[in-house]
């Protein structure tokens, strides 16, 4: 059988094996921010990171965009609201939520769509919007720029 072919079932099972595991704790460990290929557990921006080789989607917020950012202030809030979710991963103790009333398992791009919620702190997302560093999704990405 071509390689090709059986990409895609690996693929499957190791998605399988994640969302599994998923509802199991993380330990306090640090998490660094994703710089180069290939991605296994690090943070892509304020709204995306990899977790053990998957690509995770923070479903219930938009973040501010750290690459392809429209202006000054949007890079810097992406930033900040960056290294503020690589911090709250790194402390540990949260796991993966699958909301239930969300229909869709991954996004257009592929991510695995799960809320993030710490044993302490509670939902990660509603953290980043409470600190201003996030908005609640909302179906469409929010406006970061003045002139937009």
């Amino acid at each position: 059988m071509p390689v090709a072919g059986i990409f895609p079932r690996w693929r499957a099972i190791a998605v399988i094996a994640f969302i599994a595991l998923s509802a199991t704790s993380v330990a306090a460990q640090p998490i660094p921010l994703c710089t180069t290929a290939p991605r296994v557990s690090c943070v892509v921006d304020g709204d995306t990171f990899w977790w053990e080789g998957v690509r995770i989607r923070i479903e219930n917020i938009d973040a501010p965009e750290t690459h392809g950012s429209k202006c000054a202030a949007e890079l810097q809030l992406g930033t900040a609201a960056r290294d503020r979710l690589a911090s709250l991963l790194g402390s540990g103790d949260w796991h993966l939520a699958r909301n239930p009333s969300e229909p869709r398992d991954t996004d257009r791009f592929g991510r695995l769509l799960r809320r993030v919620v710490d044993e302490q702190r509670g939902d990660l997302g509603a953290v980043l919007v409470n600190e201003g560093l996030a908005a609640t999704w909302t179906g469409r990405r929010a406006t970061w720029c003045d002139d937009e």
